[in-house]
């Protein structure tokens, strides 16, 4: 009887936040003083990325990065990019749900902080924060799946 709970243990799908850090942050002013004294608005350019790798067996990493790039006409007022890391185990997953958990539900969990350690490090910077939007990330898996299924194969 023992054994055969252990085997039914042993297949139960796992799924748990291991750790969450900010991986990298960095900032730049290149034209700071003098863009400072600018009165106009500057442009506002966010782009975001998923990664996710193994990092052990049945462990994976999977970061989110915002990189946030601000200017007045064609000059920088600041680039700043974050990325934040989690570490998650996954076992025993089918492997068609581990495209979708790595690539929706770590990253809606990642997202939070990424958000927040944006806006503590550009208003640290002297600026008023920049409020990342809300990102459905299951749109945006099923779009990079689209992509790659439309692209050619070599």
């Amino acid at each position: 009887m023992t054994d055969t709970a252990v085997n039914t243990e042993a297949l139960a799908p796992v799924f748990q936040i291991q750790r969450v850090y900010l991986k990298e942050a960095s900032l730049e002013q290149p034209n700071s003083p003098a863009i400072l004294i600018e009165q106009q608005q500057p442009s506002v350019d966010i782009q975001l990325g998923v990664e996710a790798t193994p990092a052990a067996e049945g462990v994976f990493e999977v970061c989110v990065t915002a990189t946030v790039h601000t200017k007045i006409g064609d000059k920088t007022v600041f680039l700043a990019e974050c990325k934040q890391g989690g570490i998650f185990e996954i076992r025993n997953l089918p492997d068609d749900q581990m495209g979708p958990v790595m690539g929706i539900a770590c990253p809606q969990i990642v997202y939070p902080y990424l958000r927040a350690s944006v806006a503590d490090l550009i208003t640290r910077a002297g600026f008023p924060p920049v409020h990342l939007a809300e990102i459905n990330f299951q749109a945006m898996y099923e779009q990079q799946q689209a992509q790659q299924a439309a692209a050619p194969q070599q």
